[in-house]
């Protein structure tokens, strides 16, 4: 499980260093792809399997808004592992993408990572904290 928030600085090649209490879990490599919300993803291999395996049942090929989504996720994508310094090479399509510079915010979020923009997840922050009362009623079906 990924949790916590975390501020890193991208190198001049692109490496990004992942925060140390995230690398046990990515030590056997990652997924990285595009997101939703303009930011990045990063899976392990085990949730991008399951991740893949639940796509492939629910979205059928036969309908345009499931390739589409097939095509953000998948042709996006690409397979990393870290270097010694805890460090990944994210390919510059996917920084373009995100916009991402110098500084990344790296988002625990269960079974993912999420790179932003410092400025696309203050905004982002700033919607939910904004309307988080009434984003949690649309999900009254769950109980603790």
């Amino acid at each position: 499980m990924f949790l916590g928030e975390y501020t890193h600085t991208l190198d001049d090649k692109g490496r990004l260093t992942i925060p140390a209490k995230f690398r046990d879990q990515l030590e056997r490599g990652l997924v990285i792809t595009r997101g939703l919300d303009g930011c990045l993803f990063i899976f392990t291999h085990d949730d991008w399997q399951r991740l893949t395996e639940i796509l492939a049942e629910k979205l059928p090929f036969t309908q345009g808004a499931a390739r589409q989504l097939s095509r953000f996720l998948f042709a996006g994508a690409d397979d990393l592992t870290m270097d010694r310094q805890g460090r990944i090479l994210i390919p510059p399509y996917l920084r373009e993408y995100a916009q991402l510079e110098s500084e990344v915010v790296i988002a625990g979020s269960n079974t993912r990572l999420e790179l932003w923009n410092p400025e696309r997840w203050r905004a982002a922050m700033a919607q939910v904290e904004s309307s988080v009362e009434m984003i949690a009623e649309q999900f009254n079906n769950i109980t603790f």
